[in-house]
């Protein structure tokens, strides 16, 4: 898969949302994406009013993490009304579970300016995956993070419809080191 001559080497994919939702395009895509060479994540649109154990236990029934995947991600954009106290306990309590059933360190999406608000020098230790679209960089260090999602209008081959577009913080080789064993 191309645009403008760049390789698609991977893809994060939508699998659940909060306790009920599944994304109805999830098995679909989590089973065409490798077909086409592409390695892939799954990830988890999470709900600070709601329990991250529950979460974590609904989003890992939905999705076999298996050797060769990219870790398991959780996309936290939003508190949701809740404070960031609260948003952080019950990521936190998200996190352990994943990594304790997975024995893969999950990474965290957000957005720049909510990764500064709320979660800086908080979840030390995760690794990121940073949207911040339509910059010629991303304005963080570059030793914090993994992948930057910098923009929301991608065109791939054999895809109706545009995609985020994201940069891996490395090599191949690095790439390879972050797949589950």
């Amino acid at each position: 898969m191309k645009d403008d001559d760049v390789k698609v080497s991977f893809a994060f994919i939508k699998a659940t949302e909060g306790l009920l939702t599944v994304d109805p395009y999830f098995q679909r895509n989590w089973r065409e994406a490798p077909k086409a060479g592409v390695i892939c994540g799954a990830y988890h649109f999470f709900r600070p009013k709601k329990s991250g154990k529950a979460q974590a236990k609904f989003f890992l029934q939905v999705v076999n993490i298996e050797k060769g995947d990219l870790p398991p991600v959780v996309d936290i954009e939003t508190l949701d009304g809740v404070s960031p106290l609260r948003m952080r306990l019950e990521l936190s309590d998200f996190l352990t579970y994943v990594e304790m059933k997975t024995k893969v360190r999950p990474i965290i999406y957000t957005g720049l300016k909510f990764y500064e608000d709320n979660l800086e020098e908080k979840l030390d230790g995760y690794p990121l995956w940073i949207a911040h679209y339509y910059q010629p960089k991303l304005r963080m260090d570059k030793s914090l993070w993994k992948f930057w999602q910098h923009s929301d209008k991608a065109k791939i081959n054999g895809i109706g419809h545009v995609v985020d577009f994201n940069a891996f913080n490395g090599d191949s080789t690095a790439l390879a080191e972050m797949l589950v064993r």
